[in-house]
């Protein structure tokens, strides 16, 4: 049978999967600029059981927002069109079930390994790029969704499609090419097209099991279907017989299309098993404790070295030991990090403490002096505090402090540090900061601040700080580390002295000049 033959009864198949009515016109709306977030919103909340599960993952750590989400309406405004869009489709997806008894199909397994590779691909694109994750999400999701509509309409071919692929070293394609007439990358691409998916989720689906293929111009086109094309070599690390294959190939290739180094890689491989357990709770999808990429190889490697040996000699108790010694060296490792942790880290905002923040500042200064750069403290702390607890109580006043340091974080970049000072006083480490450079970044932290609504269980709160800027160059300034942070205090005394809600810097030639 032709590809156009199989396409035809595929797409004329009474057991062609079909989308649900708000998943379906949501693909429409979205395509049209003009559609506003009120009728997405709108749209949405006809479906009670999908407006309730975007509702739960919105307020979860997938997203990981300052403030409760309460409405569908704030969900879409928070989380964008693009990207309510591709949400709504992995919710929508990851209901499909079987219809049919004895179906030769592992629908479990196959959205265990589709969830599995959405994750992966998160990770992949949270290393190159931030910004919607949930376009390269749902297009890894869904990017075998054509082995299932296959299976459907071509029940007898594709077992022994499945068959065929545990005697054949061909892969999938070639199998399903002889076996049916067309492989699932192209029925997946075909029929996703029909259902009106926008280019960023199609490209990578019709080209995932071969990125070489794809010949455009078009860089982010290009780098989804690299992505979606790893995040299926990490499914295969996870599921296959073979995954120190698997690992070797994702070593490979992610250094060659996306420059990942050892570094970049291991952090991805380290947090993939988790994240996909805590991701499916999210959506609801039962995943049994998937292992660990370093447990999963370290099995296949001892599996490996057993192989050849007598029945006698392969002694399940020396496995067991090996892998008990592991796990007790991975939790001692753990139990390091705690301690690690509680040693460094404020309790209850959860920043690193002061005595964190002397030590990394006296490296950041021998750093500074040795590449001749320099660096910048931020001393701020939250106006009239003391009578905010007054008037609200201590609890609201710890709450304040919590989300204060959430929204800092979230708006300093990775390798600057925030640390509790003492009290209501916080500090931060500018690295390779020049004085403009500080000046500016503390003036965009001093607006965020002023114009954010804090809101807990009870009531909403607005506040403002007040900060002091320091700038020194080890290289020409002659400073102790001390002196330091009293020119970053004496400068936030300045900003009070002068109304609050500014920022005032300091430097060692005592030149003022002030903001807010």
């Amino acid at each position: 049978m032709a590809n156009r033959e199989v396409l035809k009864t595929v797409l004329d198949s009474p057991s062609l999967p079909t989308l649900p009515t708000v998943a379906s016109k949501l693909i429409s709306i979205t395509s049209n600029p003009e559609t506003s977030m009120a009728e997405i919103a709108h749209l949405i909340s006809k479906d009670i059981a999908i407006s309730a599960k975007i509702l739960k993952i919105a307020n979860s750590s997938f997203y990981s927002f300052s403030s409760k989400i309460s409405t569908v309406h704030q969900a879409v405004s928070n989380i964008g069109k693009n990207a309510i869009r591709s949400l709504v489709l992995s919710v929508s997806f990851l209901t499909i079930k079987t219809n049919y008894k004895n179906e030769v199909f592992d629908y479990e397994k196959h959205w265990q390994k589709s969830l599995s590779a959405a994750v992966a691909a998160k990770l992949i694109m949270a290393e190159i790029d931030k910004t919607d994750p949930e376009e390269i999400f749902i297009a890894a999701l869904l990017q075998d969704i054509g082995g299932l509509i296959l299976a459907r309409a071509f029940p007898q071919q594709y077992e022994q499609t499945l068959i065929a692929l545990t005697d054949d070293k061909r892969d999938i394609i070639e199998i399903e090419r002889r076996i049916i007439g067309a492989d699932h990358a192209l029925i997946g691409y075909e029929v996703t097209r029909n259902w009106g998916f926008p280019a960023e989720l199609l490209v990578p689906i019709q080209f995932h099991h071969n990125p070489e293929s794809y010949k455009e111009g078009n860089n982010k086109l290009r780098t989804a279907t690299n992505v979606v094309y790893l995040s299926g070599m990490i499914t295969n690390i996870l599921f296959s017989n073979k995954p120190q294959d698997y690992h070797q190939q994702f070593l490979e290739k992610s250094g060659k299309m996306l420059g990942f180094d050892n570094t970049v890689i291991n952090r991805i491989l380290r947090k993939v098993h988790t994240e996909i357990a805590e991701v499916a709770s999210f959506f609801d999808f039962q995943i049994q404790n998937p292992k660990p990429v370093e447990e999963i190889l370290q099995e296949a490697n001892i599996a490996l070295s057993l192989i050849n040996l007598s029945y006698e000699q392969m002694n399940k108790e020396l496995i067991a030991a090996k892998m008990e010694l592991q796990k007790l060296a991975n939790d001692l490792e753990e139990k390091n990090k705690r301690l690690e942790k509680l040693a460094n880290i404020d309790g209850l905002t959860d920043v690193y403490n002061h005595r964190y923040f002397q030590n990394f500042l006296e490296t950041e200064i021998r750093r500074s002096l040795r590449k001749k750069t320099s660096v910048s403290l931020v001393l701020f702390d939250v106006d009239h505090f003391k009578k905010f607890n007054d008037s609200y109580g201590h609890p609201a006043g710890d709450f304040i402090l919590k989300e204060l340091c959430k929204l800092v974080k979230k708006n300093l970049r990775d390798y600057d540090l925030i640390a509790r000072y003492g009290g209501e006083e916080f500090i931060l480490v500018l690295v390779e900061t020049a004085a403009e450079d500080a000046a500016e970044i503390t003036e965009k932290l001093r607006e965020v601040i002023a114009s954010h609504i804090f809101i807990d269980d009870i009531n909403e709160y607005k506040v403002t700080a007040s900060f002091g800027v320091a700038t020194m160059s080890p290289a020409k300034d002659e400073f102790k580390q001390g002196d330091f942070i009293d020119f970053a205090d004496k400068a936030l005394y300045e900003s009070k002295k002068k109304g609050r809600n500014k920022i005032t810097a300091y430097t060692h030639k005592k030149r003022w000049f002030g903001k807010g």
